[in-house]
């Protein structure tokens, strides 16, 4: 181990003959951007390019100053790929109606302030000759780069948030009431609106709440042992490489899902749930395990385990002492 850490290549021969543990990454990212690459011609079949190159441009149009003429390197692919998803609408397709209007107001914001210019006249044309796909129901504000109105404070005061962070802990004990699908769907609607590299949400909440599959979903990770036998329902949240199209990205399935986890995780406990992040280390025999019992494609990863349900008000939970801002916390190069 301490030859090999000398350098990148050694590392690899050691992970490559001594230690197997990240075969499966291996194979996930690989098959992740097969998928994408597929996505590429498949006429709308998966979302992920659209999501990206939508939120490219929107980026594009809220620049200061913002450029006369911009994404000429990806319009077309972009274009392209929504003019196959409004000529199919209707058939089953994964992208929504919401999706296609995002993706709809921006373009046309794009094709409206862009100068002319031999890559973009044709597709400016197509466009606007294109039937507008359906649009959201109750919505007439267009789904483009807007100006917040700041002039309005914040309804949650910084001393509010932190009295949350504080009321919120890991509970381990649970009453054996029903956990409302409605509450789950809306702690989602707010960790839905977590940021995401590029807007694409590479992730899914699986929820498990039939009583006789949640004991078997909350066995898989360590640690739970004594414990997960009560829970109401078990949320595995699932990464998904075929989001990405390189090797670089592949942490960002990880990144992501944290961030829409936590939003998770604080909406719960205002709708009075509480919540328990469970880790998920990367073990062979448990990812084989957790792929056939949650019938896993090759490029999804578990992220981790949340179990959720109305909190037994006998039950305790750890104090769980946090480090100081000294320790967590540099400004410049202090």
């Amino acid at each position: 181990m301490r030859l090999a850490a000398r350098s990148g290549r050694l590392s690899s021969w050691y992970y490559a003959l001594f230690d197997r543990s990240f075969d499966r990454e291996h194979r996930a990212v690989l098959v992740g951007r097969l998928a994408w690459e597929r996505s590429r011609t498949a006429e709308g079949a998966t979302s992920s390019l659209l999501r990206r190159n939508v939120h490219r441009l929107e980026k594009g149009l809220l620049m200061r100053p913002r450029r006369r003429l911009f994404a000429l390197d990806y319009i077309e692919e972009t274009f392209l790929f929504y003019e196959a998803a409004v000529l199919k609408q209707g058939e089953h397709l994964p992208l929504t109606v919401e999706e296609l209007h995002w993706a709809h107001d921006v373009l046309r914001e794009y094709f409206t302030v862009t100068d002319a210019h031999p890559r973009l006249d044709g597709l400016r044309e197509r466009f606007f000759r294109l039937p507008q796909p359906s649009r959201p129901s109750q919505e007439d504000r267009p789904w483009r780069p807007y100006k917040r109105d700041l002039s309005v404070p914040p309804t949650v005061e910084y001393e509010d948030l932190l009295a949350l962070a504080w009321r919120r802990r890991s509970v381990r004990w649970f009453l054996p009431d029903p956990v409302p699908r409605e509450l789950i769907e809306k702690a989602i609607d707010v960790a839905k609106l977590s940021p995401s590299a590029c807007n694409r949400q590479p992730f899914q909440f699986r929820v498990f709440d039939d009583p006789d599959l949640v004991p078997k979903v909350a066995s898989l990770p360590g640690g739970t042992a004594g414990f997960y036998h009560q829970f109401p329902v078990i949320v595995v949240l699932v990464g998904e490489l075929r989001n990405y199209y390189g090797e670089r990205d592949r942490h960002l399935i990880y990144i992501d899902a944290s961030l829409a986890a936590m939003s998770f995780v604080f909406a719960c406990e205002t709708l009075g749930l509480g919540t328990c992040c469970i880790n998920w280390p990367d073990i062979e025999e448990d990812e084989k395990r957790a792929e056939e019992m949650l019938q896993l494609a090759p490029d999804q990863r578990p992220i981790m385990f949340i179990a959720v349900g109305f909190p037994d008000p006998e039950g305790m939970v750890a104090y769980s002492q946090k480090k100081p801002n000294s320790q967590i916390c540099r400004y410049n190069f202090e």
